[in-house]
């Protein structure tokens, strides 16, 4: 019996020995297990939370406000921004997005010509701005370019903004449009545009729901693409068979004048 009391000792030692590594090995599971939740329930508070920023976040660039138009505006639904004497006998309608590379080659071929047949009277523009690049690229640029071309329009200054943005459009594939302070800095470009008013009202994105409303009317005409051209409701742009030029807008809107 003697011979194995030591025996029976050593093995009870072992099997205590066993039982701790045993009860060690269970804690850290615990552990794991409690730090893992821990992870997880963080990672999705966190996803929560971005999702609730990210749609704060859109909320604020896609305005859902009331639509406000611009000072003078007209056509259908007051989507227009016009520009010439009013009772010209030639329209000249153009929707246009101030991103769309194709809509500045229209205005740097024919913009001495509108200018001209304009302030002599024998022809209107109707302008109707788009957001179809901010669309298909991504951005915001058309949309707060557009929204600060009507600002110009509350201002009396369209024709002349217009132009500057056109001019120093960036290249397409680079959303600088989307940068008010760039917006705002170009207006120093338009004589007297500058004011705290003008800037007010690129900075609030007063007239963005108007600019929505005039894209959706672009997307239910069923036109294709920009620069879309239309004299007295017939489309003369865009035909690479009888392509238009501006000695060809300049006859056509001087027989509409003479008719």
């Amino acid at each position: 019996m003697s011979e194995n009391k030591p025996e029976g000792k050593r093995a009870a030692r072992e099997r205590l020995a066993v039982e701790r590594e045993r009860q060690k090995a269970q804690d850290k599971r615990r552990r794991t297990t409690i730090v893992g939740g821990a992870v997880i329930c963080v990672l999705a508070l966190a996803a929560v939370v971005g999702v609730i920023a990210a749609n704060a976040g859109g909320d604020k660039e896609e305005s859902s406000g009331p639509v406000v138009a611009p000072k003078g505006a007209a056509g259908k639904d007051n989507l227009a921004v016009p520009v010439g004497r009013p009772g010209a006998k030639a329209t000249l309608t153009v929707w246009e997005d101030f991103r769309c590379p194709a809509c500045k080659q229209f205005e740097d071929t024919f913009r001495g010509t509108v200018h001209e047949l304009t302030e002599s009277g024998k022809l209107k523009v109707e302008y109707h701005l788009v957001t179809l690049i901010d669309k298909n690229m991504g951005g915001s640029g058309s949309r707060r370019s557009a929204n600060a071309a009507v600002c110009a329009q509350d201002a009396g200054k369209f024709a002349a903004y217009h132009d500057v943005l056109f001019e120093n459009q960036p290249p397409e594939t680079e959303d600088a449009y989307g940068d008010d302070a760039r917006l705002v800095t170009l207006a120093g470009k338009a004589e007297g545009l500058d004011t705290p008013a003008f800037r007010a009202c690129v900075e609030q994105g007063r007239h963005n729901s108007w600019v929505q409303k005039s894209q959706q009317a672009f997307t239910d005409s069923g036109f294709q693409g920009t620069p879309t051209i239309l004299l007295d409701g017939k489309n003369i742009y865009g035909d690479q068979s009888d392509p238009l030029t501006p000695a060809k807008l300049k006859q056509m809107v001087e027989e509409a004048d003479q008719a």
